[in-house]
């Protein structure tokens, strides 16, 4: 990892455990349940929350050779695939503001099972979404599009791994469904 941060070996393009070595928060509790009515049926299923930061919404626009030709709404249909595949409901959300993005982590807590956060450039930056999360006690899954430690250096450097439950890296928007798919069987084999 970058200097200053931790210095465990990160396997890039790599779904991994906390960089850090350091074990998760043990506070992963009973999964918090969406109630939907179908045909007049009342089902109870896990809810997920994905949050996308800044210049996620610019996605098949803003440098297509790093992070794809996929668009925001390629990456929002595939997360609703992946949680329909998995039985559980999740909201797909994108902010270009650090406030927002701490005020949705923050109003998580009791209210979802788990988050997977792609927090864009404000992973190397902004201790506030990691005290946010950590505050949080939600599981979470730190993501990326592109494979950060393959890019610049500065880009090696997570604020938010030491806090997060693991990391998706380098798979494009197919990376969503695999961090929903590891978040829902961390927390169901919890």
């Amino acid at each position: 990892m970058g200097q200053g941060g931790c210095q465990g070996k990160a396997i890039p393009g790599a779904f991994h455990r906390n960089p850090c070595d350091k074990p998760f928060p043990s506070r992963i509790v009973a999964p918090i349940r969406a109630v939907v009515t179908v045909f007049g049926v009342r089902f109870e299923m896990m809810k997920f929350l994905v949050l996308n930061g800044p210049n996620l919404n610019m996605l098949g626009l803003r440098e297509p050779s790093i992070y794809g030709h996929a668009t925001y709404a390629d990456l929002e249909a595939r997360c609703h695939a992946a949680a329909g595949l998995l039985g559980v409901s999740v909201e797909v959300r994108q902010s270009n503001h650090e406030g927002v993005l701490i005020d949705w982590i923050q109003a998580a807590r009791g209210t979802v099972s788990g988050i997977v956060l792609n927090p864009g450039a404000y992973t190397h930056t902004s201790i506030a979404i990691r005290d946010a999360i950590s505050a949080s006690e939600v599981p979470t899954i730190e993501l990326h599009l592109s494979n950060v430690f393959a890019r610049e250096p500065f880009r090696h450097h997570s604020t938010i791994s030491p806090v997060a439950l693991g990391v998706m890296c380098g798979f494009g928007i197919d990376g969503y469904q695999w961090a929903l798919t590891a978040l829902h069987a961390k927390i169901v084999h919890a």
